[in-house]
Order: C-alpha cells, then structure tokens, then sequence
C-alpha cells in the first residue's frame, strides 16, 4: 500500500510565484510538457530545476494532468513510483514518458529536449493488469492446430507478431550471452510460434493453449500489450556487457567467448579493441574490422542475385555442367540478409573435388576477392549423423569478403551505401560449401534455415521417428541404415511429412 504522503498529489494548484514566472518565460518545446516529482528531489531543488527547465523554453507543470508526457524522477523506487501514477486518475499512463534525472540534465546541457534513451526510462517492475483482465478474446487460430514443431507450421516472412518477436529473439540473445541454453530456446521457440500466426495478437486470452509459450514469455506479452514497449529488453538494451557483447560480436570472426573475454579486459568500443597492443587478431577478425562498416550493413536480394550471377559465371568458366544454389534467407524470400550463403556441387560423384578452390582462384584472378578462408572436407560417415545442431557440418567451404561493383548490379536496386559515399563498390560477406552430390539434398535443406525450423525438423524427427537428420544425411536408427535422398522433397517423405516450400520455413 503506497502512503499518500510519500508523493504530491495529483492535479495541485500552481502555486502563484510559479505561474507568474512562467509567464515570463518563452515555450519554445511545445511537444514536450515536463512534471518533476518532488519526492526525493525536495522542494527547493524541484523549484531551481523547474525555473532553469522553463529558462530554456521547456513548459514545466506543478500539477500533473493528462497534458504532462515526460515524468521526471530523482532516485525514487520505480514500484512506488508506477503505482502511485497508475492511481493518480490520467487517462493513459502507457503513454508517459517516465523517466530518470539523467534525462532532464542531459537535455538541460543541450537546451532541447533529447532523445530518450533506454538508460533514461524508469521501467515498471510489477505485472500492471492480472493475466483474467486482459484474457477475453478470440484465439487468432485453433490451438489444436499449431504444432509445437516448427517443421509442421507453416511461416512465410509475413511477421503479424513482430512487436512480440523483436523482443523474444533480444532476450534470447541475452541468454545466449549469458550460456543460459534453456531460456534460449524457450524464447526462441516462442517466437518462433508466434510468427506462424495469421494474425496479430491482441490480448492474452488469443494464446491461451498454444505451444512453446511460458510464463516468462506471456509476462512479456502483457507488457508489451499494455504498454507498447518490453521493460525487460529495455533493462536489456541498457546493461553495459550485453552492449559490448553485442557490438563486439557484430564482427565477422568474433564470437561470444572471444567478446567476453574483451569485455573482462575493460574494453567497451571497437576502437578499444583496436588500440590494445595485447590483442592479437586472427586474419579472419583483421578483415572483419577491416571492412567493418560494409559488412556490417544489410545486404539486399537485388546485391545477392548479382553475387550469384558472378560465381554461376565463374564456376560455368570452369565446369559447365557445375550446379549453384542460392541459400538462406534469400531463399526463404527475404528481402535483406547479413551474408549470402551458396552452395556449389557437380552431378557426378567426385568431379566436385578441386571444383571449390578453383573457383576462389579465379574470383581471386578477376580482383573481387578480398578474403578468404578455404577448409577442406572432414566427413567421416561413421560420426554421422551429428545430434549437435550448433556443430558446422564437415563439407568443403570457404568463408568470403567479395568486392561487389556498382556497375554489376541489376535493374531492383543499387548498392546499400552510406549517403553521400561516392566509392562504386561494397564489401560483402559470402559462405561457399561444396558438398558432394550424394549428401547436396541434405546439405541444401540445411542451409536453407530458417535455424528453428532446421532444429525442429531434427527434433521431430529424433523424437517422432526414431531418426536423426543433420546436412550430411538421415540415418534410421530402428533399420539401422542411411536413408537416400536426391532432393528435399524425398527428405520429407521419409520423415512422412508434407513438403514444405522454403519461403514458407521463416521459423
């Protein structure tokens, strides 16, 4: 129970001193109307921040009303503090700005309103309306006839969720920083139900029954749908290690262990990382933050088709009967990507051997290739197939940076530059896998994602099956013997599952 006491009350009178000087003073924001909570603050504090505010053309109320958008707090609890304007009569608290001190003073340094950042939001900590108030509606679809499994739904890149998605996915990431595996998977595989949907969903009552959708995911839920924003991924965004991570990781060649190992060694910025002397860089990290700012960037269909084009030239140069497939997101019908993934065989057992190194030669010959890492085959069919979905599987591949042309570009777009860079060129990132033409079905069902659909087709067909799937082969545990397959759809059959179409695997 919140005591009156401990903060003003709502909708006071101005007092007169007050509202004669702010007459005096000039609006020049009018978008934004401040309300300083004097608890904590005290009165006389409260009285020079709000002339200095008012100084600058900010509009300052001594009451709060419904005009009020930015609360601005100092050091108080942020449950009594929700509480206490949760019950203070607004019309909608949801769209408040309720913020820490650290927002008034950096906007008084820079005399405008600034923009609010996560580390200046005053997150609720306490569920705001029971689960029953908000649980009255219609599901979006039967429950019955969503599966748990990701192989047996349907999911274009048509994301009706995405409120909801964003922020699971964020959460799983933390988690992944973290080593938590479990709510890893749990959020993921929430969002990944979510995306399915046909429709957005609007209240809790439209999940009720649905898989994969724990308590922690429907806390979040109810967050968002009262609020329109997750305090928790805010709290998220805002911890300084989970940045680092995040930034550090961004980096072609750097992964989580190497990003906390910089993160313990003090290091909080690229340029950091940089200037250490005691760093020493693999050659894969070199490039990466060599071309940082190119392969950092989101590459388009229009930039992944003239990719295509290039290397389907060169390997015909080469070997004219040589098959490429186009992969990943793009082949699921995404329109942007963070790399492009191909992969390259020959219809004939063996004739692919060399194929892959002759083609990096060439691009090499041709000035297009910038880096390139090349590892050779490693697969042993008796350790197959893997039951660790996160292990690379063992075909031969190269990891690319290709200098992309303006001028090889095609008619739906040009280059995703920065405005006003006038270099005709970007870097890109590009994996080339050459899988014999024995193990190309399983391979390009592999790499063709989404990741949650590859591991539920795996789990459904470990737990429902009694088999185990990986992008070498299917192997019948109960025949004990590896099931063929010259396509995707023989895959599906011998799972005895209707064949989905890749635009329709955005788990």
């Amino acid at each position: 129970m919140i005591h009156a006491s401990i903060l003003p009350r709502v909708k006071k009178r101005p007092r007169p001193v007050e509202a004669g000087a702010r007459g005096q003073e000039e609006v020049k924001f009018n978008e934004v109307t401040v309300y300083l909570v004097e608890r904590k603050m005290g009165s006389s504090r409260r009285s020079f921040l709000t002339s200095l505010a008012r100084s600058k053309g900010f509009r300052v109320e001594y009451a709060l009303s419904d005009e009020v958008t930015h609360v601005v707090a100092e050091d108080n609890q942020a449950g009594a503090l929700w509480a206490w304007l949760r019950g203070s009569g607004l019309r909608d608290v949801s769209r408040l700005q309720v913020l820490d001190i650290s927002w008034f003073t950096d906007s008084m340094r820079e005399g405008r309103p600034v923009t609010v950042e996560t580390r200046h939001c005053i997150p609720v900590r306490e569920p705001v309306v029971s689960l029953s108030v908000v649980t009255e509606c219609s599901p979006p679809t039967a429950a019955a006839n969503v599966s748990q499994y990701a192989c047996l739904r349907r999911t274009t890149t048509e994301n009706h969720n995405k409120i909801f998605t964003d922020v699971l996915e964020e959460l799983a990431e933390n988690s992944e920083f973290n080593e938590s595996k479990g709510p890893c998977l749990a959020f993921r595989r929430a969002a990944s139900v979510l995306k399915s949907l046909p429709s957005a969903v609007h209240c809790l009552g439209a999940i009720q029954g649905l898989p994969c959708l724990g308590e922690h995911t429907k806390a979040v839920m109810e967050e968002i749908l009262i609020f329109g924003r997750s305090f928790k991924v805010e709290e998220v965004q805002s911890d300084e290690r989970y940045q680092a991570l995040k930034l550090f990781t961004s980096v072609f060649g750097v992964g989580p262990k190497t990003a906390e190992k910089w993160y313990r060694r003090g290091l909080r910025s690229l340029k950091e990382i940089l200037a250490e002397p005691n760093i020493q860089l693999n050659r894969m990290q070199r490039a990466g933050f060599l071309y940082y700012r190119d392969i950092s960037k989101a590459v388009s269909k229009a930039e992944a088709k003239a990719l295509r084009s290039i290397i389907e030239e060169t390997a015909h140069w080469i070997a004219p009967d040589s098959i490429l497939a186009l992969t990943g997101g793009f082949r699921r019908g995404k329109e942007y990507g963070h790399d492009v993934d191909f992969l390259l065989t020959m219809p004939e057992m063996g004739k692919e051997k060399g194929l892959l190194v002759r083609v990096i030669d060439r691009l090499r010959d041709q000035g297009i290739l910038l880096y390139c890492e090349h590892q050779g085959s490693t697969v042993d069919m008796s350790k197959l197939p893997s039951r660790r979905f996160e292990a690379m599987d063992h075909f031969e591949k190269c990891f690319l940076i290709l200098r992309l042309e303006e001028g090889q570009m095609e008619g739906d777009g040009g280059l995703q530059k920065d405005p006003g860079e006038s270099r005709g060129w970007r870097a890109v990132r590009v994996d080339l896998v050459a899988p014999p033409v024995d193990h190309y079905a399983f391979a390009l069902l592999g790499w063709t994602g989404s990741r949650q659909f590859e591991r539920d087709l795996r789990r459904f067909a470990r737990k429902e099956r009694g088999m185990s799937l990986d992008n070498h082969a299917l192997y019948d545990k109960t025949k004990k013997l590896f099931l063929p397959a010259t396509s995707e759809e023989d895959i599906f059959a011998h799972l005895g599952l209707e064949y989905v179409e890749p635009w329709q695997r955005n788990a």
